[in-house]
C-alpha cells in the first residue's frame, strides 16, 4: 500500500501525515523510511495521527552527518509542527535519534517505543561495503538483518542497491554509522522519565537481545516485548504482532 499521496514538502521539510488524534511520530534508520513502515502507517493512522518525517540523511554536509544532527533536525520538525506531547516510535538508528531527542526536549515527549536501537551497541554493517556492485553479496548482507531471509525482496535489495552504490550516499551512511558508535548513550539512559516500550526481535543480530535488556535494565520506566523468529527490524517482518504489541501499549498509556 503506497502513502505517496499523504507526502508533504514545507520548506527543508517533507514528511507524511495521517490520521488524527494521539501524535506517534516515526522515526526511521539508515535504510528505508517509508516502506519500513507501511503496515504501521496503515494501522495506526486508523486511531492517531501517524507522522513521519523523511531524515535528511543523505543531503546534509558530511560533517553535518551525525546522531545529533538528525535530531537537531527532527526538533526542528516538532518546533514548525508545533507539536506536543507526542510517542517517538523508532527502529535502528530512528530509535537512537528518539533517544537524543527525548533526552533534550523531555517536556514534549509523552513516551518511546524503541525496536532494535542503537545507541548502546551495534554490529554495524562491517564498517564497509567491499563488494557493492554485487547484488548477491548485498543480498546476503540485507538478508542478516531479518530472521527469514526471505524478507529481503528483490525490492528491498534494489533500494539498498541504490543507496551504496551512490557514492555520495555511501559515504554519509558509513559516517552515520561511525557517529552512532561514538554517540553511546549508556549513561543517559536512568535520566529517562516517560514510559518507553520496548519491541525486540528474539533474533536481531545487529542490535542483540541483550541491547534491548540493557536498555530494560536501565530505561526507569520500560517494558519489554519479545517477538520470536524475528530479526532487525520487527515491524517489517511481524507486522502484525508488532501492531498489536503496540496498539496494546499505546491504548494503556494514552487513555
Amino acid at each position: 500500500m503506497s502513502h505517496d499521496n499523504y507526502i508533504k514538502k514545507e520548506g527543508k521539510f517533507e514528511y507524511l501525515e495521517k490520521g488524527e488524534g494521539h501524535v506517534l511520530l516515526v522515526l526511521h534508520g539508515l535504510f528505508g523510511a517509508l516502506s519500513n513502515f507501511s503496515d504501521v502507517i496503515e494501522d495506526f493512522s486508523k486511531k492517531y495521527r501517524v507522522i513521519v518525517p523523511i531524515m535528511p540523511l543523505y543531503t546534509l554536509p558530511l560533517i553535518k552527518t551525525s546522531v545529533g544532527s538528525m535530531a537537531k533536525y527532527i526538533k526542528d520538525f516538532m518546533k514548525y509542527k508545533e507539536l506536543d506531547n507526542v510517542t517517538l516510535l523508532g527502529n535502528s538508528l530512528g530509535g537512537h535519534i528518539a533517544l537524543v531527542c527525548a533526552l533534550d526536549i523531555p517536556e514534549k515527549i509523552h513516551s518511546m517505543v524503541l525496536t532494535g536501537s542503537s545507541g548502546l551497541y551495534e554490529n554495524a554493517f562491517g564498517g564497509s561495503f567491499p563488494r557493492r556492485e554485487d547484488k548477491e553479496y548485498l543480498r546476503q548482507k540485507i538478508a542478516v538483518t531479518f530472521y527469514d531471509p526471505e524478507v529481503a525482496t528483490d525490492e528491498l535489495v534494489d533500494e539498498v542497491f541504490k543507496i551504496v552504490n551512490d557514492r555520495n550516499k555511501l559515504i554519509r551512511i558509513l559516517a552515520m554509522a561511525k557517529s552512532a558508535i561514538r554517540h553511546n548513550m549508556a549513561k543517559d539512559l536512568e535520566k529517562f522519565k516517560m514510559p518507553a516500550c520496548l519491541i525486540w526481535g528474539k533474533n536481531d543480530t545487529i542490535t542483540p537481545p541483550e541491547v534491548a535488556e540493557e536498555f530494560h535494565k536501565h530505561l526507569p520506566d520500560s517494558e519489554l516485548y519479545w517477538i520470536d523468529k524475528c530479526g532487525h527490524a520487527a515491524m517489517m517482518e511481524h507486522p502484525h504482532e508488532f501492531n498489536q504489541i503496540l496498539d496494546e501499549w499505546l491504548s494503556r498509556k494514552t487513555q
